[in-house]
C-alpha cells in the first residue's frame, strides 16, 4: 500500500515513522496548497493537524484510507469521506497519561504560584532579601479543594483519580452523568470549583461552551487549564477575564488557530506570571508517541485485512 505521512514533524523527530509501511513518504509539513498534490496518488494518509477536505481530497482518487495521528478528527471531512467510501481511522487513548499529567502540572504550578517564586529566586531579588523564605503570594493546599472536570472521558478520569489523590473534592460535567463522580450542570461548576480543567472534543456541541458567561462565573481565586481544544473557549473572553483579575490564573496548550499568530489575543498576558502557555505538548510524550504511531500502524494493518479497527467512517 502507497502511504504518504503529510506532517510527520508534529510526531517529533525521535520516533522510527518507517514501522508503518514500506512503501512510504514522509513530509516534515505541508502547506494548504501542497496536499492536493502529494496525496494524488496514494492510497492512505497519514496526518496529525492538515486540513482534509473535499477540495484537496478530490484529487485522490486512489485514496483508501485516512489515519489520523490523534484521537481528535475535526480537521477531516468526514461526510465528504463518507460519500466517497473513504475509510478514516483514529487512535485513542494513547495519551491519556500524557495529557492528565500536563493538567496535573499546570495546575499545580497556577495554585502554588511557582512562576513568581522561581523568579523570585532566579531574578537575584532572594539573594538580595537576606531573608530565609518568602510566602507571598500565598499559596492554599489543594487538599479541600474543589476541582471541577469539564468532560470525563478517559483524560477526565484520570485527572479526577489525581485531584482525589490530593484531596479534592471533583465535580465532573458530562452529558450523560456517571453514578461514580458528582456529575452537576456546567454553571454549577464553573461556580463551585477552584480548578476547572477542560477535557472535551471540539464539535458542534462544544464549541465555545466555556463562553463568556461560563467564565464570568468562575471564583476570583480560581484556575482554568485547557488542554482540550481551543475551539470550546471563549479565548478573548478568557484573556480578559485573566487581565481584569477576575480569575487566578490560566494554563493552555491548545488554541483556535496553531500556532496562533502576533495578533492572537493570548499575545496580551503571555509574559504574566499567572499564565502558562505551552505549544499543544500535552498529549506528546515519548511514551505516547510511541503508542500512537503503534496504533496506526496496527489500524493500517487491520484495514488491509478488510477488519474494522478504530474506525470513523
Amino acid at each position: 500500500m502507497k502511504i504518504v505521512v503529510l506532517d510527520g514533524k508534529t510526531l517529533g523527530a525521535d520516533v522510527d515513522l518507517t514501522v508503518l509501511g514500506s512503501d512510504l513518504t514522509i513530509y516534515g509539513t505541508t502547506e494548504p496548497e501542497e496536499v492536493s498534490r502529494r496525496i494524488a496518488d496514494n492510497e492512505t494518509v497519514i496526518v496529525n493537524k492538515v486540513k482534509l477536505n473535499a477540495d484537496n481530497l478530490s484529487a485522490a482518487k486512489n485514496l483508501r484510507l485516512i489515519c489520523v495521528a490523534a484521537t481528535g478528527y475535526d480537521n477531516i471531512d468526514i461526510d465528504y469521506c463518507r460519500k466517497r467510501g473513504i475509510a478514516v481511522c483514529n487512535v485513542c487513548g494513547y495519551s491519556t497519561e500524557s495529557v492528565a499529567q500536563l493538567t496535573v502540572t499546570m495546575a499545580l504550578s497556577l495554585v502554588t504560584h511557582l512562576n513568581e517564586y522561581t523568579g523570585f529566586v532566579k531574578s537575584g531579588e532572594y539573594t538580595k532579601s537576606g531573608v530565609a523564605n518568602r510566602l507571598t503570594p500565598v499559596y492554599h493546599e489543594l487538599s479541600g479543594m474543589t476541582w471541577g472536570i469539564v468532560g470525563l472521558g478517559n483524560i477526565g478520569k484520570q485527572v479526577a483519580r489525581a485531584a482525589e489523590v490530593f484531596g479534592c473534592r471533583v465535580l465532573a460535567f458530562k452529558r450523560t452523568p456517571d453514578k461514580n463522580y458528582s456529575c452537576v450542570p456546567l454553571s454549577e461548576l464553573m461556580e463551585k470549583s477552584d480548578i476547572v480543567s477542560v477535557h472535551l472534543p471540539a464539535g458542534a456541541q462544544t464549541n465555545g461552551i466555556i463562553s463568556n458567561e461560563m467564565i464570568g462565573r468562575m471564583k476570583k481565586s480560581a484556575v482554568f487549564v485547557n488542554v482540550a481544544r481551543g475551539a470550546v473557549v471563549d479565548e478573548e473572553a478568557l484573556v480578559q477575564a485573566v487581565l481584569d483579575n477576575k480569575i487566578a490564573g490560566i494554563g493552555v496548550d491548545v488554541y483556535s488557530k496553531e500556532p496562533f499568530d502576533s495578533e492572537h489575543c493570548y499575545n496580551k498576558i503571555m509574559n504574566m506570571d499567572n499564565v502558562i502557555l505551552t505549544p499543544h505538548i500535552a498529549w506528546g510524550a515519548y511514551e505516547a508517541r510511541i503508542r500512537c504511531i503503534d496504533e496506526m500502524r496496527r489500524n493500517i494493518e487491520a484495514f488491509e485485512k478488510g477488519e474494522e479497527r478504530n474506525r470513523i467512517v
